[in-house]
């Protein structure tokens, strides 16, 4: 079921579905800024990475001396979501812990998500509620893969990043099992832009750890369209777009695959957000288009 917002400047829609964004379209100039999910390529849009962001080692996780096991990314993409409010320009979908998901995943949780249109903005919540009476270990990522190129008669070269912030950070490459590299590679030298190219992309994302910028934006030279991607309190960061594929995915982490010497035990995985019982824990991160 897709669930509309619209204001004066913007029109976008969700699904129930993982509570995935699927289109973030101007009403001034039509262009939606979102990837259409070709499956062809990638079939998703702007998936919620929940409970674990990245892959596991060997797809399994070990807590309190039981080992359970999840997909990368975890679960939340693929569960619908209740939806709990429903305005023109709020709506906040709900997904609550089960029988079903403690079998892979033993904490009691809330998440919730909540989009919200101000203007020609966009802003993107995540509440996590601790609803058991232990800590509750838990990553969150977001997704979101915007439409590259955004204008007919340009190509995805004509297309770049742009930081707001001169970056240095060190690449952490992902090897066999999605797992991350303990080997990092040179990649910014000072740089404010990144050119957009396919061959970026085809040894997988890039991941980066504690970037200087809190707003990416993407951009070009032969037109005046873009967009602005804002976020705070994200220790990790991917870029990443399946091989020739006409986007690019923005994806601040709180949180990140194992490497490849991790012992799986939950507690120790790097990034790890550790939440009291009943405690609340929030994200969020902003896109403003023009």
């Amino acid at each position: 079921m897709l669930i509309t917002l619209e204001n004066n400047f913007l029109q976008v829609t969700v699904d129930d579905k993982g509570a995935e964004l699927k289109s973030l379209v101007s009403k001034s100039t039509g262009i939606d800024y979102m990837w259409s999910g070709d499956p062809a390529y990638w079939g998703k849009t702007s998936p919620i990475l929940f409970p674990i962001v990245g892959a596991l080692k060997d797809n399994t996780f070990i807590y309190k001396g039981k080992s359970y096991t999840l997909p990368r990314h975890g679960f939340a993409r693929d569960m619908y979501f209740e939806v709990k409010q429903e305005e023109p320009e709020t709506a906040v979908f709900c997904l609550e812990s089960s029988d079903t998901s403690r079998e892979n995943y033993p904490f009691d949780f809330e998440l919730e998500v909540r989009y919200k249109l101000a203007e020609d903005q966009l802003a993107v919540t995540y509440q996590v509620v601790n609803k058991g009476k232990k800590d509750m270990l838990f990553s969150l990522g977001a997704h979101p893969a915007f439409r590259v190129p955004m204008v007919e008669n340009t190509s995805y070269e004509d297309h770049y990043l742009h930081f707001n912030q001169p970056e240095s950070a060190l690449r952490w490459p992902i090897v066999e099992g999605g797992l991350i590299s303990e080997t990092t590679v040179k990649f910014f030298e000072e740089d404010t832009r990144l050119k957009l190219t396919r061959e970026l992309f085809y040894e997988d994302a890039l991941v980066f750890k504690n970037l200087r910028s809190n707003t990416i934006s993407i951009q070009s030279d032969r037109h005046a369209h873009g967009l602005d991607f804002q976020f705070e309190g994200f220790p990790f960061f991917g870029i990443w777009a399946a091989p020739n594929a006409d986007f690019v995915c923005l994806e601040p982490w709180c949180g990140i695959a194992d490497s490849v010497s991790h012992n799986q035990k939950l507690e120790k995985k790097e990034g790890i957000q550790k939440l009291p019982a009943q405690k609340t824990w929030g994200r969020s991160w902003r896109v403003h288009i023009y």
